[in-house]
């Protein structure tokens, strides 16, 4: 095999269908069983040693005592008793044990499903009631029922339709929201007013009626767990500010000094039933279902891949579906409240060292233990203590590292950050979802209408054709314009196309007799580009300029071919790499040192030529 990009043939390459055996390129050589793939706790439990098993109860103890006091916090903040928070920690704890793809990841009651949680909810029942509770519940199996549709259709991929600068927004404005929603709680003054913005604002107007007892607790508690988090993350600061205000309340007996405190909490573990709710109901949960879906679903996702890439692991994401599907309905079937996934505790987790979701099912097993025999003092807790623990955390999903990596990325970006959050705080957590998805396909729609594209030259430094902007001193072919779009072609980047095409025509020393389109990165073209591409034929003829076209994948060659367009552009005009297509044009015989390099230099294979 000779020529320009030829690739020399080893004695040991064989036919694609002899060496696979007849599977399919992205067939897995062997299948595994079922049981490893539905259930990926049973493949962790390959070689599991006595040291491991150690490390994970240590782990997963830890992560339950952090779980603890904030599962009762978020409950409050959803307006169900606390120790509905606590029954979200054991069903779905072990149910994403086995069925997460995750060996790491922390389920549980988190601030953003719950801030949605009482939003939705709201409106329907008086927070407290039975019938709010029952709500809560059905909502949580409704959630559920999404997770698992979601499954059954594979729509895994949805989660990598948010973007970034949403997701860093929209995390950002729910931490604002649940900052101001517990300044109430910190200083002992309740608001009726509506929206977090317009109740913080009358807590401030009426801070002269605050409870100082309220307030020292508050600002103690909020001491305290700043102080562990600097000494050392892995201290539960979270516990033993618990311990300390049950202690410091009972023995107080701060209660009398119109301290707000959780009150009577009931022992021994769930029962199972189905909430009893009407069907008018179920139809106002329906919206608020698929918005808690895909909060938590993409918070997961992000969490889960984060620390997989730590370890070098994959996370499935159809297989999170169903796991989640089967947390969600064993919350919702336990009297619990909606489940996410907690990224301070799974930072903690893997802190700890732990490695498969045996931490999980330690984490569940204390808490257990505690519903069983220590919810007596629980009672106790004051309400500011509650408070300091959501604002802690809440501060801690504000991470400025993400906010310089978008404004390091796009300022467009954090224009979009902005607005998100925004949204969340002015508008409401829940209508912030359709604007966050607004805002992702508008994000989707810009970068496709603006795609990568770049001018070639030969670089005989790197044996390849190089963007010019990169690389000034790469050669270029004298007449001869060599343009490059990243990007399929379709209606929202035609424009940006014939455009950005012309002005490298323009733009280049005269006169211009070729035109070469690296055409790599063009997977497929609608009918908006093959109008644009025939408008580009039409006007390269018009001033005498040839039109050639290189590395063009096989599925752009049956399209082009389909619409007529390859018989327009001349077959012969249809080149295996950049030289070559360089190589055929009629002039520019005379190229620059450089391009003479490109002549007589071996060339890249095709597939790599101009990566």
């Amino acid at each position: 095999m000779t020529g320009t990009g030829a690739v020399r043939l080893r004695e040991d390459v064989q036919p694609f269908d002899k060496a696979y055996k007849g599977r399919r390129a992205f067939a897995s050589a062997s299948r595994p069983p079922m049981t490893t793939r539905y259930v990926p706790f049973a493949r962790s439990m390959s070689g599991y040693s006595g040291a491991r098993l150690r490390t994970d109860v240590i782990a997963g103890v830890t992560v339950a005592a952090l779980a603890l006091p904030a599962s009762m916090a978020y409950a409050g903040l959803a307006g169900v008793p606390v120790s509905a928070g606590l029954y979200a920690l054991l069903l779905p704890v072990l149910a994403y044990a086995f069925l997460g793809s995750a060996p790491r990841v922390v389920v549980g009651p988190e601030g953003t499903v719950a801030l949605l949680v009482a939003t939705a909810i709201g409106p329907l029942a008086a927070a407290g009631s039975p019938e709010y509770a029952a709500l809560v519940a059905m909502l949580a199996i409704m959630v559920g029922a999404v997770f698992l549709l979601a499954r059954v259709a594979r729509i895994g991929w949805i989660a990598d339709y948010f973007s970034q600068a949403v997701l860093v927004g929209y995390i950002s404005g729910v931490a604002i929201v649940l900052i101001l929603g517990q300044l109430g709680k910190l200083v002992g003054i309740s608001s009726d007013q509506k929206g977090a913005v317009r109740e913080a604002v009358d807590i401030l107007a009426h801070l002269g009626d605050a409870n100082a007892v309220t307030v020292v607790v508050g600002a103690l508690s909020l001491a305290l767990l700043v102080v562990a988090g600097r000494i050392d993350k892995r201290i539960p600061g979270a516990l033993i500010l618990v311990v300390l205000g049950i202690a410091a309340s009972w023995s107080l007996n701060l209660a009398q000094h119109d301290v707000a405190v959780t009150g009577p909490v009931p022992s021994g573990l769930p029962r199972l039933r189905v909430p009893d709710v009407s069907g008018s109901d179920l139809v106002s949960l329906a919206l608020p279902a698929l918005a808690v879906f895909l909060v938590a679903f993409s918070d997961a996702i992000l969490i889960a891949r984060s620390f997989a890439a730590r370890h070098h692991e994959v996370v499935d994401a159809n297989q999170e579906l169903l796991a989640f599907g089967v947390a969600q309905l064993a919350a919702g079937l336990s009297q619990g409240i909606p489940v996410g996934t907690s990224g301070s505790r799974t930072a903690v987790n893997d802190d700890m060292r732990a490695t498969t979701q045996v931490s999980g099912l330690a984490a569940a097993g204390t808490i257990t233990v505690i519903l069983l025999f220590l919810t007596g003092p629980i009672q106790y807790l004051p309400s500011a203590v509650l408070g300091a623990v959501i604002v802690y955390a809440a501060s801690k999903l504000i991470d400025p590292a993400q906010w310089r990596a978008l404004a390091r990325s796009s300022k467009v970006e954090v224009v979009i950050a902005g607005i998100t959050v925004a949204c969340v705080v002015a508008v409401g957590v829940l209508q912030a979802i359709g604007v966050a998805v607004v805002l992702s396909v508008a994000d989707i729609i810009r970068r496709a209408a603006r795609p990568a594209d770049a001018v070639l030259g030969w670089s005989s430094d790197e044996g390849r054709y190089v963007d010019v902007a990169d690389h000034p001193d790469a050669g270029v072919t004298a007449s001869v314009v060599v343009y490059r779009i990243q990007d399929r072609l379709f209606f929202a980047n035609a424009h940006f196309f014939k455009r950005r095409l012309w002005a490298a025509v323009d733009g280049a020393p005269k006169p211009v007799r070729h035109l070469v389109l690296d055409a790599s990165f063009i997977s497929d073209i609608d009918a908006s580009a093959e109008v644009a591409l025939r408008e580009v034929i039409d006007g390269l003829r018009e001033r005498n300029i040839e039109l050639h076209v290189a590395r063009a994948t096989v599925e752009l060659r049956d399209r082009l071919a389909a619409v007529d367009l390859t018989d327009l552009i001349g077959v012969e005009h249809f080149h295996g790499t950049v030289a070559s297509a360089v190589d055929a044009c009629d002039e520019g015989s005379t190229a620059t040192s450089a391009e003479t390099g490109a002549a007589t230099a071996p060339t890249a294979p095709p597939a790599a030529e101009s990566t």
